[in-house]
């Protein structure tokens, strides 16, 4: 099984969480933040990690908890991935919910970098600020040594286009950390190395 946990604890928030890349999509989430909780088992069960989450918030910022959280799942898949032998690598998903259309791109490659381009009408959802969207991707990004894309080709509901990203980007990342039984022992770059 490939698992990571850990504890993190600053002055701004403390976060406790595993994660087990080979579970089935099992979550405990509870973070401050109704939607953001919403997001994060959208995120769980799409990709089928098992997730859990307990995170506070100490200076009570949605900023500091959400890019924290994406600090720690980063850091935990990166640690439960090893050496990356046997993975996929690369996954991508266009996934719609109602009106709105997303393409999520992963490649998980060590070279973190993260472009949402998701243009969205409203200043906040439920208790979402939306330009965290973009902050989580960064954050993660940066923590696992990814290369993310995400793009809204369509739509106009915020909420949609938010969940959309979440679930396109867990059932991209879901294929890029599939084994490839054909090259199981291999990591998958011509570098030998990732």
């Amino acid at each position: 099984m490939r698992t990571a946990e850990t504890l993190r604890a600053t002055k701004e928030t403390k976060i406790k969480a595993s994660v087990n890349i080979d579970g089935k999509g099992n979550y405990d989430i509870k973070t401050p933040f109704k939607f953001f909780n919403h997001m994060l088992e959208q995120f769980a069960y799409h990709s089928s990690f098992d997730i859990s989450v307990n995170a506070e918030s100490i200076d009570s910022d949605s900023h500091h908890l959400v890019e924290d959280v994406a600090i720690v799942l980063g850091s935990l898949i990166k640690e439960a991935l090893k050496d990356k032998k046997g993975i996929k690598r690369y996954g991508q998903v266009i996934l719609p919910m109602d009106e709105a259309l997303v393409l999520s791109v992963v490649d998980i490659s060590n070279r973190p970098y993260s472009k949402v381009d998701v243009d969205l009408n409203d200043e906040k959802t439920s208790d979402f600020e939306t330009v965290l969207l973009a902050h989580f991707f960064a954050s993660l990004s940066q923590n696992l040594g990814a290369t993310i894309h995400i793009k809204k080709l369509d739509g106009t509901d915020t909420h949609h286009i938010i969940e959309a990203s979440f679930k396109s980007f867990a059932r991209a990342i879901k294929q890029a950390v599939e084994i490839d039984s054909c090259k199981s022992d291999e990591v998958p770059s011509t570098k030998g190395v990732l």
